[in-house]
């Protein structure tokens, strides 16, 4: 496989928002958690990376149940896309909290200069997967030599630690890089594709000949919505932060624990939402929020351990253009330490 990447291209725009977060320090624009009213109430912008859906299903019932409010905390969540720079808007402090598809995006941007740190995760495994079909199935990552994988630009960095972790070589297996599109698999044109295995729409062309493979059960064991704020934000408002956390901890609980009541809120906040889809996926979402860690440790629960893992094995892969960042840098058990009387010890 030619090692030919977006990974340059990620690096640029991380020192780019990097620069632009110095600059905007320098015009006294970082700002954090702010008081909304004159009963203190506490604004709380959550910046997500991606446009808003079930991964935030918590947060909008922890809003509707009004778990914010009895933090003494208002929520507004801004959705992301290709033309919002998320991580840059938290580091700047223009959004107090952030929320983002893939652990790696924060050591590359703690890397880059940019005062982020992870305090809480979502899902507990990565969903990213590789589909084949039970024709010429792959079900494990031996499986790959010899075959075509149709993957989008900025997972290709995925597959190539996949293979290292793994031992195949590079040019065991033909890339080519693919958009949203699943029908290439079903048309024979290549052997593998990916998703994220909680995409149902996307996934249905596939039907019920799919065969998966994730990341997180071929040896890449990444963090999927890792929720982090700026060390500014982490230093002058730790009350808030916990608040942040345990509130989305309840509104996580209470989605486990009403999952079709927390779809309807779901779509009464996001009504361009698919009812059927949100329906047919909300049980395999909670089962990447919830399992036998969060049955122990809580809600949100990330290891130390694991976060060193990712940064050594993206050093090795050449990922850092600056030196590699620090654990102590990239995350901090502080707020889950805080909180864990309270986050729900749900799963198992």
């Amino acid at each position: 496989m030619t090692r030919r990447t977006t990974n340059q291209l990620n690096r640029r725009a991380l020192l780019k928002s990097a620069g632009a977060v110095a600059g905007l320090a320098g015009m006294g624009t970082m700002i954090s958690i702010r008081p909304a009213r004159a009963q203190d109430t506490f604004d709380v912008t959550m910046q997500l990376g991606w446009l808003a859906g079930n991964g935030q299903i918590g947060e909008v019932v922890a809003m509707e149940k009004g778990f914010y409010a009895e933090e003494g905390l208002s929520l507004s969540i801004m959705p992301g896309g290709p033309n919002v720079d998320g991580v840059a808007s938290v580091a700047s402090g223009r959004a107090n909290l952030g929320q983002i598809s893939s652990s790696p995006s924060l050591m590359l941007a703690r890397s880059a200069g940019l005062p982020v740190k992870a305090i809480a995760t979502g899902y507990q495994k990565h969903p990213f997967t590789y589909f084949s079909l039970k024709s010429n199935p792959v079900t494990s990552p031996q499986d790959m030599i010899g075959k075509t994988i149709a993957t989008n630009g900025t997972a290709r960095i995925l597959l190539e630690a996949l293979l290292a972790a793994n031992g195949i070589s590079e040019d065991d297996v033909t890339v080519q890089v693919m958009g949203a599109d699943m029908a290439p698999l079903m048309t024979g044109q290549v052997d593998v594709v990916t998703g994220w295995n909680t995409n149902t729409s996307a996934m249905k062309i596939l039907g019920d000949q799919r065969v998966d493979l994730t990341l997180w059960d071929a040896g890449v064991q990444l963090y999927a919505y890792p929720y982090y704020v700026n060390d500014e934000t982490l230093n002058e408002y730790p009350e808030q932060v916990n608040g942040m956390i345990r509130a989305s901890a309840r509104g996580w609980g209470w989605a486990y624990e009403n999952p079709q009541e927390a779809v309807e809120i779901l779509l009464k906040h996001y009504p361009n939402l698919d009812r059927e889809d949100e329906m047919a996926t909300v049980d395999q979402v909670l089962g990447y929020v919830f399992n036998e860690t969060t049955a122990e440790h809580g809600w949100g629960w990330m290891t130390p351990d694991n976060w060193q893992r990712q940064i050594t094995m993206y050093e090795e892969l050449g990922q850092f253009e600056n030196e590699p960042p620090k654990l102590e840098d990239v995350m901090t058990m502080s707020v889950l330490e805080a909180t864990a009387d309270t986050r729900p010890k749900f799963g198992g």
